[in-house]
C-alpha cells in the first residue's frame, strides 16, 4: 500500500507500526501524514483483523477502514516464526525511530524487540497502546465511554430496550490521536538524552480526560443531560426537508441566528430562543419542512448562517 510520499515536518523520520485495528494504525496515519515514514509489519498470515479476520468478516466496511488508516504507509508481512522474518523485524525496529507496539510479548521476544532488547543508547520511543492501567479486563470503544460514564450522556432520556451505539468511535479515534501525541512529545525527549523511552498510554484514561470535560462533573451530580451540543437550543439541531433530505442548524452567534430568522421569515428573538421557547423548534421544522432541499440551497446560496444540506 505504497503511496507518493508527503514531505511534511516528520520528514526523515522512520516509525515501525506493529499494531493493528483502529488506534495504532491512526496514531500511525497522523504521522504518516505529517511526513514519517510509516512500515506497518503484520504477520503473513494472521493479518490486521480489519483486514482478514473476525472485524472484516462482520462487516466489510472495516476493510475500507484498514485501506484508509494504512494508506501511505509501507505494509510489509513477515512469517513472524522464521528466524530470517524475525531478524528483518529486528533490524527494522532497531533502526527507526519510534515504534507502536501492538504484539504480544512472546512474539516480541521472538524477534528480539522487548523492552529489554530495545533499551538502546540512541533515540527512539516505544509506545504500547493498552486498554486500562487499573481495570484488568478487555474493552474496546463503548466499554470505555461507558465505564467512564460518558455513555450515560448518550443514553439520557431514551427509553427504548435496544439503543443503537454512536456511530463514530470516538474514544478509539480520540485514543489514536493521544497516542500520536505522545509518541512526539516522548521523541522530542529522547533526542535530548539519546536513550530509549518506554511509553503507556491508556484508552480509559483518555476517554475519561479528553472526552470527559465537555460534560463537567458539576453538571453530571446536578443530572443536567441536555446540552446545546444535543439539541438543547433550536439554533443547533437537524430538521427534515420537503423531500425527506435533512439540513444541519448551527446559527449559535447572534448574526446567524438574525439572519436565518429573517431568510426563513421566522418570527423570533433572543429572548425567545435563550428562554428556551420550544415554539421555535415547531416554527423552523414548519418553515424547513415546507422547501425541498434544492429550494434550501437556493435560498441560502449567497447567505452567511450556518446551514448546511445533509449530503
Amino acid at each position: 500500500m505504497n503511496s507518493m510520499k508527503i514531505i511534511g515536518p516528520l520528514n526523515g523520520m522512520t516509525i515501525i507500526d506493529l499494531s493493528h485495528r483502529l488506534p495504532g494504525p491512526l496514531c500511525g496515519k497522523i504521522l504518516t501524514d505529517l511526513g514519517a515514514r510509516v512500515i506497518k509489519i503484520e504477520d503473513h498470515i494472521f493479518q490486521d483483523p480489519f483486514l482478514s479476520g473476525l472485524f472484516a468478516q462482520f462487516d466489510p466496511s472495516f476493510v475500507s477502514w484498514y485501506e484508509n488508516l494504512n494508506a501511505g504507509k509501507e505494509i510489509l508481512r513477515f512469517d513472524f516464526n522464521s528466524p530470517i522474518d524475525q531478524e528483518k523485524i529486528h533490524q527494522l525496529v532497531i533502526h527507526s525511530d519510534a515504534v507502536i507496539m501492538g504484539l504480544p510479548n512472546k512474539t516480541r521476544e521472538k524477534c528480539r524487540i522487548s523492552d529489554r532488547e530495545l533499551t538502546l543508547n540512541k533515540a527512539l520511543v516505544v509506545i504500547e497502546l493498552l486498554s486500562s492501567k487499573t481495570e484488568k479486563k478487555s474493552m474496546h470503544d463503548l466499554n470505555a465511554m461507558a465505564m467512564t460514564g460518558l455513555l450515560s450522556l448518550y443514553v439520557a432520556g431514551k427509553n427504548e430496550k435496544i439503543i443503537d451505539p454512536p456511530f463514530l468511535p470516538i474514544a478509539g479515534i480520540s485514543f489514536g490521536h493521544k497516542a500520536a501525541t505522545d509518541l512526539l512529545a516522548n521523541y522530542i525527549s529522547a533526542t535530548k538524552t539519546m536513550k530509549t523511552l518506554f511509553v503507556k498510554t491508556y484508552l480509559d484514561e483518555v476517554t475519561r480526560d479528553l472526552l470527559g470535560i465537555f460534560w463537567p462533573e458539576k453538571d453530571r451530580q446536578s443530572g443536567r443531560t441536555q446540552f446545546l451540543h444535543n439539541g438543547l437550543y433550536p439554533s443547533y439541531s437537524i430538521y427534515q426537508t420537503k423531500d425527506l433530505k435533512y439540513v444541519a442548524l448551527a446559527a449559535v452567534e447572534e448574526k446567524f441566528w438574525n439572519r436565518f430568522c429573517e431568510v426563513f421569515q421566522i418570527p423570533s428573538s433572543l429572548d425567545r430562543f435563550y428562554n428556551l421557547d420550544k415554539s421555535v423548534f415547531s416554527s423552523i421544522s414548519d418553515k424547513i419542512h415546507s422547501k425541498t432541499s434544492q429550494e434550501i440551497l437556493s435560498l441560502i446560496k449567497n447567505e452567511d448562517l450556518c446551514l448546511s444540506l445533509i449530503d
